[in-house]
């Protein structure tokens, strides 16, 4: 029994429950509505977009574990309890069914592909397949390109499902609203761009903060993680402006929608989006303990679910 806990939480199966609920209500709020209001057929029924999923969730789960078996040493400074492989999993089984993890997930890729008859779009599993072996091995211990995979890597969850739907591709465009038999409806293939910047700029910051907080760990194992190369102050500082950039455009779109018939969306992005980021940045600054780093990095992750959920507002809108 409790090497199927462990087994579960090598593989963060509360991240993969989060990527999939993102999925899924991108899906199901964005891209199947798109057979009704603009009459379209799209190519992710019920059976794809799970088998799609699942796809990326294997891949996920993989890289979880590889990164974990890497982790060890780290992993025995900053969070001792925590430890799995070759402790409770063995660095065999570990390597084991993160082979089996990726070619499972590759293979139903490359199945929608050949349904999709184009090939090239299995690129991006074995791109994340690559990138987070790398991460692993290299970039997680290198200057900043360690945060830029892993926050490249969040917003591919969310891009590859635009990436897999043909019926998207004739709304690519910078226009924020379309017009259709005289309704004014937000740009979907906008609304995924928006997530994907999202989900890109909140894990970016995550993974920095995060950083602050395995400060003792990753030094002591040789990483040149940012807080280690100029300091915990000047990273908190990059946050701050990371998070203030990401506030600008989101404030931009929630005055557009405030403007007409989706006044309801852009103050939900204004009060649960705009002003807990708002907040979070006030916060962050106050003390400089592993303990408040913590609490700063589970704080953002909520303002991502609440992010997730306005695709809820979006989807009752339409109707």
């Amino acid at each position: 029994m409790k090497t199927i806990t462990s087994f579960f939480q090598l593989i963060r199966w509360r991240n993969l429950i989060i990527v999939f609920l993102t999925q899924w209500f991108i899906w199901q709020c964005v891209i199947h509505p798109m057979e009704g209001w603009a009459q379209v057929s799209v190519f992710l029924s019920v059976q794809y977009f799970l088998l799609l999923s699942l796809s990326t969730l294997l891949i996920a789960a993989a890289g979880y574990i590889i990164n974990d078996y890497f982790d060890v040493k780290i992993d025995v400074i900053n969070r001792p309890e925590k430890v799995i492989v070759d402790k409770v999993i063995s660095r065999r089984a570990a390597i084991l069914w993160h082979s089996f993890f990726n070619v499972a997930g590759f293979l139903l890729a490359f199945y929608l592909a050949r349904e999709m008859g184009n090939y090239y779009v299995v690129i991006i599993q074995l791109a994340c397949t690559l990138l987070l072996w790398f991460y692993s091995t290299h970039f997680k211990r290198q200057f900043v390109i360690g945060n830029v995979v892993v926050a490249l890597l969040t917003a591919l969850t969310v891009l590859i499902l635009a990436v897999y739907e043909p019926a998207l591709y004739s709304f690519i465009s910078f226009d924020l609203f379309l017009k259709i038999d005289s309704r004014l409806l937000v740009n979907p293939f906008g609304v995924i761009a928006v997530y994907t910047y999202f989900a890109f700029m909140l894990t970016w910051m995550r993974e920095i903060v995060k950083d602050m907080e395995d400060f003792k760990g990753d030094a002591e194992d040789g990483c040149v993680t940012m807080p280690i190369k100029i300091g915990l102050q000047k990273s908190m500082r990059l946050v701050v402006f990371f998070g203030l950039i990401t506030i600008l455009p989101l404030l931009i779109a929630a005055i557009k929608l405030c403007s007409g018939s989706w006044s309801v969306l852009g103050i939900y992005i204004i009060l649960m989006l705009i002003v807990p980021l708002v907040v979070w940045l006030w916060f962050l600054p106050r003390k400089s303990t592993v303990q408040h780093y913590g609490k700063a990095s589970r704080y953002l992750k909520f303002i991502m679910l609440s992010g997730i959920a306005s695709l809820l507002i979006y989807y009752w809108l339409q109707y």
